[in-house]
């Protein structure tokens, strides 16, 4: 079977899931895809090059596996000579109806915001399947549609939620976990703690950092290593922790090689997290597979990535609890580094979930309704 994978923003993470899925597929996956760059103007004018590239290179494929960042239905509208009967199914590792706006952007007091979010969801209207990413995502999307919708002056079609809500299911990001794998160094000396997220306000780094900064002040030894990307503006949490944690710094800044960036999940001891966005979480994931010591707050997406009966050992609360949790382990480092924690998403690496997502399209290709089970431990 062939699909056609098509992705407006072709860097990061969206780049690793298409072209690991590509890898590990017994189907044959070619990747459409644009440069990972102007994210809103891809939004806007992605669906036109993609469309162009698509009908000049005379592709017939048996689906159409698009992403988030595409205008699905302006696709499928200047394609239709061809893709009139073909199945696609739209995956979203994102959306703009429920990702937090960075303080700094002009859109949402230009009431320039909300047409992102009716790209998406066009697009899902569109699609013959939607799938999202974790359920966490699936119902945060379907739950905002209603209010959505009735912000708009007349016509707001509710009814339309309930025929996206019967088209859509979860399916869950796959990640080469095995890559993550080499030689792992000797766990000695204080907890490492370690940041692997992007340097972003949706991240929570004033409450990382602040939750250290109480766990510096209590006396616990500990040391940081601060990886993930960052851009010309930042938090400035970040300057004032790289002062007042200076001599418990280990590394600062991000790394870019993936080798690199893999020693240091290996080397980490400790994963505290307190992102209050987060749609899935493969750093997380990907710390939790190098057997770091994940410390959750109960909320978004996390609750899928571990086993119901384990959870009282990784999530917290609030703040207060963060920290207390966070001395108790620093203290009980032996038995942390006995413990290991990677067999606990084993779930999700391609070797278990490139299957699934073979028969899922595959079935999809038919017209069939191949049910994936919303959080459910694959393999």
């Amino acid at each position: 079977m062939e699909i056609i994978l098509l992705e407006p923003y072709l860097t990061g993470s969206h780049a690793a899931w298409a072209r690991e899925y590509a890898a590990h597929s017994r189907h044959r996956v070619r990747i459409l895809g644009l440069e990972g760059r102007h994210w809103k103007w891809r939004m806007h004018g992605g669906a036109v090059t993609l469309a162009r590239q698509f009908l000049a290179e005379g592709l017939r494929p048996d689906l159409l596996l698009a992403t988030d960042v595409l205008d699905l239905a302006t696709f499928l509208a200047l394609t239709r000579k061809v893709t009139a009967r073909t199945p696609v199914a739209l995956y979203f590792h994102e959306n703009q109806l429920t990702y937090p706006w960075s303080p700094g952007d002009a859109d949402p007091s230009l009431c320039r915001d909300a047409h992102y979010a009716f790209i998406n969801y066009a697009s899902a209207l569109a699609a013959g399947d939607v799938l999202f990413n974790s359920d966490y995502h699936r119902r945060a999307f379907l739950g905002a549609l209603p209010e959505f919708l009735a912000a708009f002056p007349d016509h707001r079609e509710p009814e339309s939620i309930a025929a996206i809500a019967g088209k859509s299911r979860t399916l869950p990001l796959g990640l080469d976990l095995r890559a993550l794998d080499g030689p792992a160094p000797p766990r000695v000396g204080p907890p490492l703690i370690l940041w692997n997220h992007r340097w972003e306000y949706d991240k929570n780094p004033e409450e990382f950092f602040r939750a250290l900064f109480r766990l510096d002040e209590m006396g616990v030894d500990f040391t940081l290593a601060v990886l993930g990307e960052s851009f010309r503006k930042f938090p400035p949490i970040f300057a004032e922790a790289r002062r007042r944690l200076a001599r418990r710094i280990v590394h600062w800044g991000f790394v870019e090689s993936f080798a690199d960036y893999a020693a240091w999940l290996r080397r980490a001891d400790l994963l505290p997290v307190t992102s209050f966005h987060d749609f899935f979480g493969a750093a997380v994931v990907q710390a939790i597979h190098c057997d770091t010591w994940p410390l959750l707050p109960k909320r978004l997406a996390y609750p899928e990535h571990l086993p119901i009966e384990r959870q009282e050992e990784f999530f917290y609360h609030d703040c207060d609890e963060l920290v207390r949790r966070l001395a108790e382990v620093c203290r009980d480092m032996g038995s942390i580094r006995r413990t290991p924690t990677r067999s606990l998403v084993a779930h999700y690496d391609w070797a278990m979930l490139a299957p699934v997502y073979d028969e899922l399209l595959a079935d999809l290709a038919r017209g069939g309704t191949f049910a994936v089970d919303s959080g459910a431990r694959l393999g």
